[in-house]
């Protein structure tokens, strides 16, 4: 599986979704997402590729992972592994 997919899974199951219903150009909150559940997403995504996600929960447009997109969360994920090997 790749990054991608694991992402879209990992989001995919918070929102009680199957991952072919999860479209990269949708928001968190378009899946229905709710701010906890933005936290447990990125506590899932930290744990599946067992890295340190830079997100501040009370300040969720702070700092440089973007949350705005099911894509730019691909993206920022696809650039911590990358930086990691």
């Amino acid at each position: 599986m790749t990054t991608r997919e694991r992402v879209i899974a990992i989001i995919a199951e918070q929102a009680l979704l199957l991952p072919t219903d999860v479209g990269e150009d949708m928001t968190l909150a378009d899946l229905g997402i709710d701010s906890l559940g933005v936290v447990e997403s990125i506590y899932a995504i930290e744990e599946a590729f067992d890295l340190q996600v830079p997100f501040n929960a009370n300040d969720p447009k702070a700092g440089d992972f973007d949350i705005s997109t099911v894509g730019s969360i691909v993206r920022a994920v696809e650039d911590l592994v990358s930086q990691r090997v």
